[in-house]
């Protein structure tokens, strides 16, 4: 089983980066999908999370009306499409995978990692 974010770097604020999340040795489509960020010496933060069977989706205030969370089954992937970055949104970004619903997807701890993309927001 395995999760490769990529798709982080340096940006300007205001600026967009779109992170992706290929999957492998797993049945990607029957997996809720998550996106979870941590700044060192801080909370990990859940930011979103997409299910497996309808494709509904949940975000965190914080960037609510700013991020797009979706996912191509046919490719095995998932995409966070990240507008309008602030500085605040610099962090390690981190995709996750289970069998469960997005509800209190943000407390739970997935079954499967992704190792982590670096997203800094800086003029």
């Amino acid at each position: 089983v395995q999760l490769q974010a990529s798709g982080g770097g340096l940006v300007q604020p205001g600026g967009s980066l779109r992170l992706s999340c290929a999957a492998s040795g797993f049945t990607f489509s029957y997996y809720t999908i998550a996106w979870f960020r941590q700044v060192p010496g801080k909370e990990r933060e859940g930011v979103s999370c997409i299910t497996s069977t309808d494709g509904d989706t949940y975000y965190s205030n914080s960037v609510e009306g700013r991020f797009t969370i979706s996912r191509d089954n046919a490719k095995n992937t998932s995409y966070l499409q990240m507008n309008s970055l602030k500085p605040e949104d610099t962090a390690v970004y981190y995709c996750a995978a289970d069998l469960i619903t997005c509800f209190y997807y943000e407390k739970v701890e997935f079954d499967y990692w992704g190792q982590g993309t670096q997203v800094t927001v800086s003029s």
